[in-house]
């Protein structure tokens, strides 16, 4: 017994049993039209999008074959760029800068060479530190006569070269005294001669706290230099009176720090003197 389409189908002897056989086709069936439609839809959908791209794509090619053999100038100006802008580009000066001056050009010429020459512009202060080590000043002296500031054959050395004056100082510590003795002159090759002729030496300058040293007949050390028109000379010894051996080392060591100090002093006045040139520089 059959109901038609969509119903059930009963099996032969018009029983209730339904034919399993026939119901088995029939959802076979149904399910092989569902997936023909399912593909069927997707070669559909898959055409449409190739349409569409195929679409783009002449289009774009379309655009680009309007502007082959355009000038840029005739390209459509792009909206979305900033306009240009000149920025100011930094400019340098063709004329270099003069080099700044150099400190020993102003303690060799007299002409530049203009600052006060004094006791205190060279030996400033009542006592010198170096390091870890206080030297304490003692008596200190000025004056035109180069030649009674010195013994032996150092005075006629310093006249015959020009001397214009000599300063001199006096440092001391723990029984060792140094006497330093800075003779001026015209030129910086007058200096030098002197420094190099030197003989005899400077004159020991006692006083202010500091005995007598370096007494006739006792060994003392003696040095010379000359750095610009100035020409420097040292005796170190013993407050004692004793002579110095190679041995002392002290000795040695402070008349090292009081020349090494007067070198400073004469180049920082050079270095003053030419800062101040350089400042007042138009600039």
């Amino acid at each position: 017994m059959s109901f038609g389409d969509g119903g059930p189908s009963w099996g032969p002897g018009g029983g209730q049993t339904p034919d399993w056989a026939a119901l088995a086709d029939e959802s076979a069936a149904r399910n092989r039209r569902r997936k023909w439609l399912m593909i069927g839809g997707g070669v559909l959908a898959t055409a449409a999008i190739g349409a569409i791209v195929a679409t783009a794509v002449i289009s774009t090619n379309k655009h680009n074959g309007d502007n082959a053999g355009k000038n840029a100038s005739e390209l459509p100006a792009p909206t979305d760029l900033p306009d240009e802008t000149a920025e100011p580009e930094p400019s340098f000066s063709s004329v270099a800068p003069p080099p700044p001056p150099d400190p020993k050009d102003y303690v060799s010429d007299p002409k530049k060479d203009r600052a006060p020459i004094t006791v205190d512009a060279f030996f400033p202060g009542k006592k010198l530190t170096m390091g870890d080590r206080v030297y304490i000043k003692g008596a200190t002296h000025r004056t035109k006569n180069c030649a009674a500031t010195t013994k032996g054959a150092l005075g006629s050395i310093l006249v015959n070269n020009g001397c214009d004056q000599v300063v001199r100082a006096t440092y001391s510590k723990d029984g060792i005294a140094v006497t330093i003795g800075i003779a001026v002159f015209p030129t910086e090759a007058r200096a030098k001669k002197a420094a190099r002729q030197s003989s005899g030496s400077i004159a020991t300058l006692s006083g202010a706290g500091v005995p007598a040293f370096c007494p006739p007949g006792s060994v003392c050390r003696r040095t010379s230099n000359s750095y610009g028109r100035y020409a420097y000379f040292a005796i170190s010894g013993f407050t004692s009176g004793k002579s110095v051996t190679t041995a002392d080392k002290n000795v040695y060591a402070t008349g090292d720090d009081l020349t090494d100090f007067t070198f400073r002093q004469i180049r920082r006045r050079g270095e003053l003197q030419a800062s101040a040139a350089a400042t007042a520089q138009p600039g």
